[in-house]
């Protein structure tokens, strides 16, 4: 009896400490702790720049005249898994055809953390895409049973990038990878392009073909984290495409998606529904979701942010709308890119600002992971076989060797630098819609708070931490990354 309560009573205080360390751990302090602010700004030198550093102090009550940015670290909310972009096949020939030297550049600058923007997340297609220099697949035509299945296309350009990229951030990036359309024999259309569906008979097959891929993959080096169903389901582009309604996407998912991954060995590996437009995830969401065969299939959803396309807003609200219907499912960005490709707008500033105040929105609903597009284009938007030519964060001009970082890479570099893989979302409120913020306590220690100045003023704002308080200037036109 004696060594029973002896027991209790250590096994009770072991839990007391544990709860007293766990305490101890949550309640973070910024008293005397200094913040490095890194800023890019609009009519400035500044691109990722450190350009001051403040100490807190003890805080007063905030006044109703004042702006300030009210951070709770013990507020905490979803992880992050990482934030990048996409290597497609038009990234990785532009890539091939640069000087040895200017790759080096391209691939430090992109995944190096400290030399660089430190992605961690990327995302390329299952064959062909818009952003292809022409339609391909890995397959002869008419081959249901996938006996002349072969990458050998990607292993001329892609292949070679993507490692390159693992190789620069350290092994840390995440893949997934999303499939345009099916082979045309097997769609209703006998067309990889504008739209059509996969024909019924060829559902077992085309899953399949998906495990195929990552097996293919795997046996290269490179680890697929994760697959989407279909990129834009609901769209029928002049590019490769192809049409699910909610019901056959939840079906396909379930009858032969979900159980065929399972079979090949691939049951870890992550799929995301949807892969579309913020404004109808919510409907894609709960029939899907609300399916428990389906659902279990399911790693959460993915969005773009191209609903804005007729000029109206972006539905910021739709993904935490998602969020709050299924707490249980992650939401990630999977595409953005700012569309129309213009030379002379290379540096127009708001083509950043657009990456900044979704990224913020977005993460501030429930998004865990945030990917862009191509990570690289030529002088001309491309290559791309539809002349859906784009921006991206960084083009080349091939005919010069030269490489031109836009504003977008900057503002996006302001995420992903500082807010690592694992970092958790903390509270972050502005008392004024003149500033957007975010912030995250990441996991090695340390906090990173995002704020943007869409304005056209210089703000002088208050960061409040708990009790403690630090006076910061943010110019027009800017983001700063404040990190403590």
């Amino acid at each position: 009896m004696k060594k029973v309560l002896t027991g209790i009573l250590l096994m009770t205080s072991f839990f007391v400490l544990a709860q007293q360390k766990s305490k101890v751990q949550s309640n973070y302090s910024a008293k005397n702790k200094s913040v490095t602010v890194y800023t890019t700004a609009e009519k400035s030198n500044f691109r990722l720049s450190k350009t001051d550093t403040f100490t807190f102090k003890n805080a007063t009550q905030a006044l109703e005249v004042e702006t300030s940015v009210f951070v709770s670290p013990n507020k905490k909310f979803q992880s992050v898994l990482g934030i990048g972009g996409a290597i497609t096949d038009a990234t990785a020939e532009v890539f091939s055809k640069l000087s040895e030297g200017k790759q080096k550049e391209l691939i430090t600058a992109y995944y190096n953390v400290d030399k660089g923007i430190g992605y961690s997340l990327a995302r390329t297609n299952i064959h062909s895409c818009d952003f292809s220099s022409g339609s391909y697949t890995y397959v002869n035509e008419g081959d249901k049973d996938l006996k002349t299945f072969s990458i050998q296309h990607d292993l001329k350009d892609r292949i070679p990038m993507i490692k390159k990229s693992i190789a620069e951030a350290n092994g840390n990036l995440t893949l997934f990878a999303s499939p345009w359309s099916p082979p045309a024999f097997m769609k209703t259309t006998n067309n990889m392009l504008k739209g059509g569906k996969l024909k019924p008979e060829y559902c077992q097959s085309w899953a399949n073909y998906y495990t195929k891929f990552i097996a293919a993959y795997q046996k290269e080096g490179i680890p697929i984290w994760g697959i989407s169903v279909q990129n834009e389901p609901m769209a029928s582009q002049t590019w490769e495409s192809c049409i699910y309604t909610a019901e056959e996407e939840r079906d396909f998912l379930k009858t032969y998606l979900g159980p065929t991954m399972k079979k090949a060995g691939f049951g870890s590996k992550k799929i995301i529904v949807w892969d579309h437009n913020r404004d109808l995830m919510t409907e894609r969401a709960s029939v899907i979701f609300d399916d428990p065969e389906a659902s279990k299939y399911a790693w959460g959803i993915g969005f773009h942010w191209y609903e804005n396309w007729s000029g109206g807003e972006q539905k910021f609200d739709n993904v935490g709308k998602a969020h709050e219907m299924y707490p249980d499912k992650n939401i990630m960005f999977t595409e953005g890119c700012v569309e129309r490709f213009d030379a002379s707008k290379y540096q127009y500033w708001p083509n950043g600002e657009k990456y900044g105040e979704s990224m913020i929105n977005d993460f501030n609903n429930g998004t865990v992971g945030w990917t862009d597009w191509n990570i690289l284009l030529d002088q001309n938007g491309g290559p791309n076989h539809v002349g859906n030519f784009c921006f991206a964060p960084v083009h080349a001009d091939l005919t010069k060797d030269e490489i031109i970082y836009t504003p977008s890479y900057y503002y996006i570099g302001h995420f992903s630098k500082f807010i690592r893989p694992g970092a958790k979302r903390i509270s972050s409120v502005a008392s004024r819609n003149d500033l957007l913020t975010t912030s995250f306590a990441n996991q090695k220690g340390g906090i990173v708070t995002v704020v943007m100045n869409k304005t056209n003023k210089e703000i002088i704002y208050n960061l409040f931490v708990g009790n403690q308080v630090a006076e910061i200037k943010i110019l027009p036109h800017s983001i700063q990354s404040l990190v403590y």
